[in-house]
């Protein structure tokens, strides 16, 4: 919350202290790290020194991004999905004209839906009961409480959303499909105006102004935030609200009305509708199950809260997450049974090896690597890391069962779900629904690229000595 002039001052008297005295600790940790190899916390988390490529990049993503949720919209909504289509139309009607005519536009209706959206799931966000999680220890050596009632909130938003359309006929159960378009532009007005507001709070009334990082760009701050974990009060986090509630508790949401249009349009939903939205609610119901675990995944953990998280869970992971349902509506896929057994085997043999994978992990912190994976004692490495307020901290790096195969064998099971979901839509309806499948990979490459520089610059020579006993970093023999 915004302090106020008096306060403001008094903050930031108190932050100067801080960090003088943070500084001096550093120095003491350097010291430290020198003798035993162990990393200050200003070595880890996300850069400080970027680029001026970097700074244009980010720039550029910021500005096209919504252009580009903007034309698969436009493509399904208008063109049946073609994205080749709205690029014929502009070259032969001219631009303006594809603008006037298929671009989505705002609507009161639009924006009251979406704005008692986010306004419901912060109530239930902040006043459903739930047992308190931790996140990992931040670089300045925070260990942040969270509420994990992400599952009651799931299905409280889901029972009255169907209870309401189909029980007692409130509204129709396609209003999200009905309403996509001006749902998209006011979530885009909500991403922007998210961003620039955390990009201000960074600098007048920081939650923790211990784990803010400065790049000296204000447009790489924009993107990739300054503050660490920004909050409302002690409980209110940013990061796990606008991911979980708003974003993924939308996900299934979006994927019923999706399927209630379908109905509409030829009188059935079809079995790939259907698929398409068991394996989404599988994805979407483990992230709740175990959402406590959650907290110590790259998102929560690692990533500060700028445009890529805050604009991210706002626009594009419910409108670009759902580009299957959306093109399943314009053009209904009915699988073969054999091909529904494939798909159906192929997600859920996906669902298993990202559940064991992350089962492993867990169970070695729990009983601090005295444990055993695939019937022999778990291999790890223990590791030692210092945060910026001088402490010395010790965890582990497990080198045996899957993570022995490879550093991020959890990604695995990742692509191979989404690559399920994506076959939902079969092969005749062109590149679009194929979108995620691509994305998750490029995604999922440059968060292996990212934790490595993070990992390396936390854990220092432990990190190397894992490199060495775990050579390949996502697919065994090949990367």
């Amino acid at each position: 919350m915004a302090l106020g002039a008096e306060g403001s001052l008094r903050q930031r008297a108190a932050d100067a202290t801080k960090r003088s005295a943070a500084t001096a600790k550093e120095a003491v940790a350097t010291a430290a790290g020198d003798r035993t190899g162990s990393q200050v916390g200003k070595t880890w988390g996300r850069a400080r020194d970027v680029s001026t490529l970097n700074v244009l990049i980010c720039g550029t993503i910021m500005l096209t991004c919504p252009l580009l949720v903007i034309y698969t919209w436009m493509s399904c909504s208008s063109f049946g999905c073609s994205l080749t289509a709205p690029v014929e139309k502009a070259l032969t009607k001219g631009v303006w004209t594809l603008v006037e005519e298929d671009f989505p536009t705002p609507t009161a209706d639009g924006f009251k839906l979406y704005f008692a959206w986010l306004g419901f799931q912060a109530l239930l966000y902040s006043y459903l009961p739930g047992k308190i999680g931790y996140g990992q220890m931040t670089p300045a050596g925070f260990t942040l409480p969270y509420t994990v009632n992400g599952l009651l909130a799931w299905t409280v938003t889901h029972a009255l959303f169907i209870g309401g359309s189909l029980g007692l006929g409130l509204f129709p159960a396609s209003i999200v499909h009905d309403n996509w378009g001006s749902l998209l532009v006011a979530s885009n007005v909500y991403g922007y105006f998210l961003t620039v507001f955390c990009y201000l709070k960074a600098h007048v009334a920081p939650t923790h102004a211990a784990d803010r990082k400065f790049s000296g760009s204000a447009i790489y701050d924009l993107y990739m935030g300054i503050e660490f974990n920004p909050r409302f009060g002690k409980y209110f986090d940013f990061k796990l609200f606008h991911n979980g509630r708003p974003g993924i508790v939308a996900w299934t949401l979006i994927n019923f009305s999706f399927a209630a249009a379908q109905y509409q349009r030829i009188g059935y939903v079809t079995n790939s509708m259907v698929l398409l939205n068991f394996l989404h609610a599988v994805y979407v119901l483990d992230f709740f199950v175990n959402e406590d675990w959650y907290l110590r995944t790259i998102d929560i953990a690692h990533d500060h809260f700028g445009f890529y998280l805050s604009w991210g869970d706002s626009v594009w992971l419910p409108f670009m997450y759902t580009l299957q349902s959306h093109f399943l509506v314009r053009n209904p896929v009915d699988m073969s049974w054999p091909y529904f057994s494939f798909v159906l085997a192929l997600g859920l043999a996906g669902y298993y090896i990202f559940r064991a994978v992350n089962h492993q992990k867990d169970i070695v912190r729990r009983t601090d690597g005295q444990c055993n994976i695939w019937g022999k004692p778990a291999k790890v490495i223990r590791t030692e890391f210092i945060t910026s307020d001088g402490k010395v901290h010790r965890s582990l790096l497990l080198c045996s069962g899957f993570w022995g195969l490879s550093r991020h064998f959890n990604y695995v099971g990742d692509l191979t779900i989404s690559l399920a979901m994506c076959l939902t839509c079969g092969f005749n309806g062109g590149a679009l629904p194929y979108f995620y499948i691509v994305y998750m990979t490029i995604l999922l490459l440059q968060r292996i690229s990212r934790d490595q520089e993070r990992c390396k610059g936390k854990y220092g020579k432990f990190w190397e000595q894992y490199s060495a006993a775990v050579p390949y970093k996502l697919i065994p023999y090949i990367y």
